[in-house]
């Protein structure tokens, strides 16, 4: 078999996701005695799926994954099942009083490998980076860095 032949019978993905959501209206529900059993719920819904976690963070009101999604699974598909199924889980164990669920939408970026390093750093300091910085203007320089326009709907006024 010629490397040709073999390549052309294998599929291969290799691709690197950071995403970001908010809960609804940015309240500011996830605190930091909960805060790790969401993430914990976070990352046991997304394996269960097959998407590999290298990092969840964030804030009481977002939070940032970097994940690898399986080539089978559109981003869409998997961000919107993650949100269902958190949501669902977070009411059912009674994690946060109040609960309402996540904000419609998203924020998702593709990273290289060699990038992993760097995202992973950028999520482990969300809490130092958001004493400088808000989210919205973390957000917009998310959208400039990866060649967003401003003239974008979905980009922050």
């Amino acid at each position: 078999m010629t490397i040709i032949h073999y390549i052309c019978h294998m599929s291969f993905t290799q691709l690197f996701y950071h995403i970001i959501f908010s809960t609804k209206n940015r309240r500011q529900l996830i605190r930091p005695g909960i805060e790790r059993d969401v993430y914990s719920l976070i990352y046991h819904i997304s394996r269960k799926d097959g998407v590999g976690v290298f990092r969840i963070g964030g804030m009481p009101d977002h939070v940032h994954m970097l994940v690898s999604i399986p080539a089978d699974i559109a981003v869409a598909t998997y961000v919107k099942n993650l949100k269902r199924q958190a949501s669902l889980a977070i009411r059912q164990a009674g994690l946060i009083s109040g609960w309402d669920g996540w904000q419609n939408g998203y924020g998702c970026f593709s990273y290289s490998f060699k990038d992993l390093s760097m995202i992973r750093h950028y999520i482990v300091n969300q809490k130092e980076h958001h004493k400088a910085v808000s989210f919205r203007d973390e957000y917009r320089a998310l959208l400039i860095e990866a060649g967003v326009s401003p003239d974008e709907p979905y980009f922050p006024k």
